[in-house]
């Protein structure tokens, strides 16, 4: 077999890896069976530019690769998908009709290096978008989806539900400034009694109010965590908020979990947000939840390739066998039933043996016959 010097290649940046091809091969299996199984539920599938215009009210704005292009426009390498497929649906599917389904998938990229991306600051995505309706019926389509999604990959989801602005609508009920809201947010999300407590103290909270944020940290569980959400709620948003969720959990599939205690981005989301994890995995495989699409109301959800491969792969289909090929008609012969062929590329026996051994390759193809590779 030829052999050519090892030469050291080039250092990838910091956060960005080489795919090498049985990951490759198991990610695009991945990729190939969600894709099929979101058409099947009628969501068609949209691309949008890896570039854009960078904007300070984009929500990862500040975490964005920027360049400057020719002409001194301040661009940026795409960071999320719900923005730009915001952008397309605005200038492209004005006059809808809504609803309206979309999917799609590609290559993210994010300065930032953290736990959550599994310290990627490039890394995969596919998801989709439902646009135009805000009902209960079009969030339990999606929660529906997205357990779907994982299950026809070999996943059991564990799905997990909240409501931000539930979490927000409770603390201004009880009279809250804006600022003492925004300090007890993160912890309330982290679920920090000591750090709820030490807020409580900072902004003069009484025992009643201090009792609440420990209630809505422990606000976890089945749909019996509902009726604990509803005794908390007193005005007319943190209700809504519950009757919204009694609606889709009334109309769900299978079993949910729900996080009121989750107020992760409360800012950005409108509605209910929700996550999927695999069993022994403390990192979601699946996000998503309901925005504002400037004026138009719109949910989804993306899932992370890097992390689904890894979950997922042991589950998938082995590769088909490789043959070596020696002539046109065994390769042809070889694809017909099924099996993957190389042709091979000289007459030399010895070096073609060599290659097979370094392959694990155990059979070549001449013509009609399959045989075990040997001189």
């Amino acid at each position: 077999m030829t052999a050519f010097p090892r030469l050291p290649g080039p250092a990838v940046p910091e956060g960005t890896r080489d795919v090498l091809p049985p990951e490759w091969q198991q990610r695009e299996h991945l990729r190939g069976r969600l894709a099929a199984e979101f058409a099947a539920w009628g969501y068609r599938g949209v691309d949008v530019p890896a570039l854009e215009f960078a904007d300070p009210r984009h929500p990862q704005d500040a975490r964005a690769f920027k360049l400057i292009d020719v002409g001194g426009e301040v661009l940026a390498l795409r960071g999320e998908f719900t923005t730009a497929v915001g952008r397309l649906v605005r200038s492209r599917f004005a006059g809808g009709p809504f609803p309206l389904r979309l999917q799609y998938g590609g290559r993210l990229w994010l300065r930032a290096l953290t736990s959550e991306l599994g310290r990627l600051r490039e890394f995969a995505q596919v998801g989709v978008e439902l646009i135009g309706v805000s009902t209960p019926q079009a969030d339990a389509e999606l929660l529906a989806l997205g357990r779907r999604a994982l299950e026809v990959v070999g996943v059991a989801p564990v799905m997990e539900v909240g409501y931000p602005g539930f979490v927000d609508a409770v603390l201004e009920d009880a009279g809250l400034s804006p600022g003492a809201r925004e300090a007890l947010h993160g912890a309330i999300d982290r679920k920090s009694g000591a750090d709820v407590d030490l807020l409580a103290a900072q902004h003069r909270l009484d025992a009643g109010m201090t009792r609440t944020l420990h209630t809505l940290t422990d606000l976890y569980g089945g749909p019996e965590v509902l009726a604990q959400a509803g005794d908390l709620a007193r005005g007319g948003r943190a209700r809504a908020a519950v009757t919204h969720l009694e609606a889709v959990a009334d109309r769900a599939e299978g079993t949910l979990l729900f996080d009121l205690g989750a107020s992760r981005r409360y800012g950005y989301y409108t509605g209910l947000t929700f996550r999927a994890y695999a069993p022994g995995l403390n990192q979601p495989l699946l996000g998503g939840g309901r925005y504002d699409l400037g004026g138009l109301p719109g949910a989804g959800f993306a899932i992370g390739l890097e992390r689904l491969t890894e979950v997922a792969a042991r589950g998938l289909p082995p590769e088909p066998e490789v043959v070596l090929a020696l002539d046109a008609a065994g390769a042809e012969h070889a694809r017909a039933a099924g099996l993957t062929a190389e042709l091979a590329w000289t007459d030399d026996r010895a070096e073609l043996l060599a290659y097979c051994a370094a392959r694990g390759i155990r059979r070549w193809a001449q013509g009609q016959t399959l045989t075990g590779a040997s001189a």
